[in-house]
Parts: C-alpha cells; sequence; structure tokens
C-alpha cells in the first residue's frame, strides 16, 4: 500500500478551530443569532453566514435516518449530503455530525439487496451497476479522510476509484468510463466524477504516479470527447456515434468539469488546465441555459419538472465553483457566490428553515416551489460557498 500524505485541506477550507461553541452560542431563540448585519431597509438582525449554513444544516440533518445511515430513499443523493454535511464541518469547525458521517460508512459499505438502499442491488464498497453512484461515495469519503486523517476513508474510497476504473474503455470512443455495468452509455458525469476522484487520489497519496496518470488521460479524453460545446457548456453525453448528443446542460456536469479542472492543476500545477476551468465557470455562470437574472437557474425549475436527481444538481455547481474561486487570486466568483446565498436565504426559505428547489423563489408555471431533503443540500452548499475562508 503506498504511503498517504498527511490530509491537508484546500484553501477553501478553514482551519479547524473551536467552533462548535461559537455557532451554538449564535443560534438565538429564533434559530439563526444575530450579527453585525442587517435586513436592508428594515434594521432587523440578520444571522450571519456561518449561523444561515449551521442552521440550514440542521434541518438537513433532522432527515437523516439513524437506523439506515441515510437520507431516504437515495442512494448518490444521499451520497452527495453526505460530502455537504463533511462539507460544513470543514467549512465551519463544527464537529458535531462526525458521529453520523461514520455511522454511514461503517452500515452502509456492506452489500444490500435491490430495493433496500438502492432500486439496484448494492454490492458492497458503495458499488452498485450505477457507476456514476459509486463516485459520488468516493468523492465523500476522501473528504472524510481530509477531515478527520482516518485512513479506511481513503482507503474506501482508492477501492471505489479501482472500481471505476474497471469500466475505462478505449475500444468505444477512444476511452471513458461507462456510465453503467451494462456499459450503454458514456456521459458527462461519470467522467467529471472521475477526473475529481482519481486526481484526488493522487494529491493524497506519498508518491503516486497510477492515479495522476489516469486523471490526466481522463482530463484529456474529456475536452476531446465532444461533451464540451462551442459556448463552453457541458452536453449530457454522448451517442453510439461517440459525437455529443447535444442533451440537456445541466449544472451538475458543469461543476464536475469545473472541479475536475481545479483538483488536477492543485496536482500538476498546468496553467492551461486552470485556465480551462476558467473557461468552463466563466460559461457557466453567464449561459441563460443555466442562469436566469443573475440566479442558477435548472432548466426544470421553472416548470417544477426536476426529478430527485436535479433537485441536487446546483449545490453540486457551487461546490466546485467555489472550489475555483478559493484557488484563483481576486476571487473573481465571489459576487455570483454571494448573490446566491442571499437570493436562497431571502427568496427560497420557509418559516422552518427549509430550503427549495428555485433560489429565485416564485411559484414556478405549474406548481408551487419544492422543499425537501434534496434541495436543502443542494442550497447548503450555496450557503457554505459564501461562508468566509481564511485569506478573504
Amino acid at each position: 500500500m503506498p504511503a498517504r500524505s498527511a490530509p491537508t485541506p484546500s484553501r477553501r477550507h478553514r482551519a479547524r478551530r473551536a467552533a462548535a461553541a461559537l455557532v451554538a452560542a449564535a443560534l438565538t431563540a429564533t434559530g439563526l443569532g444575530a450579527t453585525t448585519a442587517a435586513a436592508a431597509g428594515g434594521g432587523h438582525p440578520q444571522p450571519g453566514a456561518e449561523a444561515k449554513a449551521a442552521r440550514a444544516a440542521a434541518v438537513l440533518m433532522d432527515d437523516y435516518d439513524p437506523e439506515k445511515a441515510w437520507w431516504p430513499s437515495s442512494w448518490w443523493n444521499s451520497a452527495v449530503a453526505t460530502e455537504t454535511v463533511i462539507e460544513y464541518m470543514q467549512r465551519t469547525g463544527d464537529t458535531r455530525y462526525l458521529p453520523q458521517v461514520d455511522r454511514t460508512f461503517e452500515r452502509n459499505k456492506a452489500p444490500f439487496p435491490a430495493g433496500e438502499m438502492s432500486s439496484d442491488e448494492i454490492w458492497g464498497n458503495f458499488t452498485s451497476r450505477a457507476i456514476d453512484d459509486a463516485g459520488w461515495w468516493g468523492l465523500a469519503w476522501v473528504q472524510a479522510y481530509d477531515l478527520t486523517g482516518d485512513e479506511k476513508y481513503l482507503d474506501m474510497a482508492e477501492t471505489i476509484g479501482e472500481f471505476m476504473h474497471g469500466y475505462w474503455d478505449t475500444s468505444t470512443c477512444g476511452g471513458g468510463i461507462w456510465w453503467n455495468h451494462e456499459r450503454t452509455y458514456k456521459n458527462a458525469v461519470t467522467n467529471g466524477l472521475w477526473v475529481r476522484l482519481s486526481a484526488e487520489l493522487h494529491n493524497r497519496i506519498d508518491g503516486d504516479t497510477r492515479w495522476l496518470d489516469r486523471a490526466r488521460t481522463a482530463w484529456d479524453w474529456m475536452q476531446g470527447s465532444g461533451m464540451i460545446n462551442a459556448d463552453g457548456l457541458v452536453n449530457d453525453g454522448l451517442t453510439d456515434d461517440c459525437e455529443s448528443n447535444g442533451d440537456t446542460v445541466w449544472s451538475y456536469n458543469q461543476g464536475l468539469a469545473i472541479g475536475g479542472g481545479v483538483e488536477l492543476y492543485r496536482a500538476t500545477g498546468d496553467a492551461e488546465v486552470l485556465a480551462a476551468a476558467r473557461e468552463l465557470a466563466d460559461a457557466g455562470t453567464t449561459s441563460s441555459e443555466l442562469v436566469n437574472d443573475g440566479i442558477l437557474t435548472e432548466t426544470c425549475d421553472v416548470a417544477g419538472t426536476c426529478d430527485d436527481n436535479a433537485k441536487q444538481f446546483k449545490g453540486i455547481f457551487m461546490r466546485y465553483l467555489d472550489d475555483l474561486d478559493d484557488t484563483l487570486d481576486g476571487h473573481p466568483y465571489q459576487g455570483f457566490v454571494a448573490r446566491q446565498a442571499a437570493s436562497v436565504w431571502a427568496h427560497d426559505r420557509t418559516d422552518e428553515d427549509r430550503l427549495g428547489l428555485r433560489w429565485a423563489g416564485g411559484s414556478g408555471t405549474e406548481q408551487a416551489n419544492v422543499f425537501d431533503w434534496r434541495t436543502q443540500a443542494s442550497a447548503l452548499s450555496a450557503l457554505l460557498a459564501n461562508v468566509p475562508t481564511t485569506g478573504r
């Protein structure tokens, strides 16, 4: 087993401090706490960024099932929610949810029959026929390693990475990871996950060359695959003829492509990779396909047609946009980040601090806004992106 490097959080993660008491003290009878900011034109105290995130995280954890150690009825969404909670602890220093994270790991690394944790059978080690689902769990366990230094999490992430690598296939489209065990589709989400995870593993394993080679190869393949269109936007995947299918530009695909570039840049220092990530971010923050009146908006948001998967996409975009922003001098996306967080809190929140699907608020044209744990986790990522980091 190669030696592990000490867990070194990226610049976006604040140094750990005794923040649990500070956050608790900030939570007043309103559940939010007063801060130095005042409501525009109203004079009422508004919660600070950390207090907002703390409240949103607490509401998310209210839906956590301690017996099954997940958020009910969605396997991959639970992986993303787990990583979001880990990121909350990294960002704020409030580590109160560490027992639940460990419980999720220990209980759910086992195999499960179809219908218990997913419509698919879970094969053990967080793998199943859905290769992208495994990738989400891999990213979550890398973050758990960064937070705790416990090598069992990094070992699991590497196990998941090796599983995914078994679906890298150069005989179709010259490379790329298959989306599913049946090998029917090569798409952006699975390959964006693969670039990010393989680069993360390299950055945490001393003396590694294997994961770095895989990350570079995957990045180059994806850049040349045709999935990134002339406008710098990421379409969903490839046709059987290995051409872009031109399908919907989803925010999470755009975000994963950014995140893969950022982590590969950390590994290599390659300025061209960082420049490509910035081009993806510029497109994602300005295109009418993803942004409406300055607010990140999925194509299905306004009509209320987003399924349970799409409810969580925008938070993934924000996670990796913020990662890029914290990597760059001058933080060029900070204004965009702050605007999303402000809109979520002002326009997309119930009296119980549930956060919804439409960050701009509004009732939509076909049905009311949607509020559940998936939308909560997604919007929490927008709030976390706006929590200041050391050095800003």
